[in-house]
């Protein structure tokens, strides 16, 4: 007999349902209103003229989000790994700290470790994740994500790489001694910047670094990687 007792996702709560509707209209709004081959461009020439500050500052009114279908993907990752520890480098306004911290919730407790450089997209993604009740899940780490997510705390389930892209390299090496075997690293932005990202992509396909990875089809370009093995360098 089928259990009638099932208890719901924590994304079908209202109160978060509610959230993430508010926050991916917000986020289509912006895109159409930024086309996509504009916003790459102004992206990469931010990147290469100023300091990292600056560009933070330029950015800090958007959203540079997941969509729905990488959330929903991460949570169902973040359900399948039975995730108790997740990390992200680039929380911005907190979509994908939301859907991340739904799956922890589900799994029974646990914390998501976000980084964010600019204060004002700290203070409005914690105020996300307050009103749609899944604030006492996450930890977000403001500064630079080289130092804060040096120390995790504890074996790392779960990560997705969604900031600068020449981060992506140092910050994945920075949270590889941490990360369990058989965790998941979600490398975003594939499509989108696929010239920036190749040594990123490189790295993860690297046996020698002790992954296993490829690109999916999904949102701006996936890279799904899964730690395998120890690093083999010698």
């Amino acid at each position: 007999m089928a259990d009638d007792h099932i208890a719901p996702s924590t994304l079908d709560h209202p109160k978060v349902r509610a959230v993430l509707d508010r926050l991916h209209a917000e986020a289509n709004r912006q895109r159409w209103q930024i086309p996509a081959w504009m916003l790459r461009r102004l992206l990469r020439r931010m990147v290469s003229r100023a300091s990292a500050r600056d560009s933070v500052e330029w950015a800090k009114d958007l959203y540079l989000s997941i969509g729905r279908s990488q959330g929903h993907f991460l949570y169902l990752l973040g359900r399948a790994l039975g995730a108790r520890r997740a990390v992200e480098f680039g929380t911005s306004l907190g979509v994908s700290a939301l859907y991340l911290a739904a799956a922890v919730r589900d799994n029974g407790g646990g914390i998501v470790i976000g980084s964010e450089l600019h204060p004002e997209k700290v203070r409005r993604a914690r105020a996300n994740l307050t009103e749609a009740g899944l604030a006492d899940l996450v930890e977000i780490r403001e500064g630079d994500a080289l130092e804060t997510l040096r120390d995790p705390g504890g074996a790392v389930d779960l990560v997705l790489v969604d900031g600068w892209s020449h981060l992506y390299v140092p910050v994945l090496e920075r949270l590889t001694p941490h990360l369990r075997p058989g965790a998941v690293v979600i490398g975003d932005n594939q499509f989108m910047f696929w010239r920036a990202l190749a040594p990123y992509r490189a790295h993860v396909r690297d046996p020698r670094k002790g992954f296993q990875s490829l690109t999916l089809f999904l949102g701006d370009g996936t890279e799904f990687s899964v730690r395998v093995s120890k690093d083999q360098r010698r």
